[in-house]
């Protein structure tokens, strides 16, 4: 593989989430993001593209003990919750950067709003890891990188 990979490639660790509307927040962990065009199986047994996409599901890891952003978080969530505040989807901003800390690729995800919240497993046993709240978002589109 030595030189055959480009210069500056984009590592896992170096990565963005920006929310419209809300202060940066600090996500350890976010799962790939995943888009699906559906389809449709013919009575044949062959499948066809359906046209649409499928919505978007990631989830994200926040440290607990960030109390300001886990309360900014706590805020959006209950947004999507009886009685639904109509500004619940927000559009979210997925950047990858480079080794050089250049912007090299760019996702928008439109209608995204917050569908769970997972507190961490306790253990009395655990060598003290750190908690952090498991956030699952859902959204309805992501255009291709510009």
């Amino acid at each position: 593989m030595k030189g055959s990979i480009q210069a500056d490639h984009i590592p896992v660790n170096k990565y963005e989430i920006l929310v419209a509307g809300l202060p940066g927040l600090i996500f350890t962990e976010i799962s790939g993001l995943e888009q699906e065009t559906e389809n449709v199986v013919l009575p044949d047994r062959t499948t066809v593209s359906g046209g649409d996409s499928q919505p978007v599901e990631f989830t994200a890891m926040q440290p607990m003990h960030h109390k300001a952003e886990v309360k900014i978080m706590e805020v959006w969530y209950q947004e999507g919750r009886d009685p639904v505040i109509p500004t619940y989807k927000k559009p979210v901003t997925l950047i990858h950067k480079s080794i050089s800390g250049a912007v090299l690729a760019t996702y928008f995800i439109t209608g995204c709003w917050v569908s769970k919240m997972k507190l961490p497993d306790l253990e009395q046993a655990n060598e003290g890891e750190m908690a952090q709240i498991e956030w699952t978002f859902k959204g309805d589109f992501v255009p291709p990188s510009i």
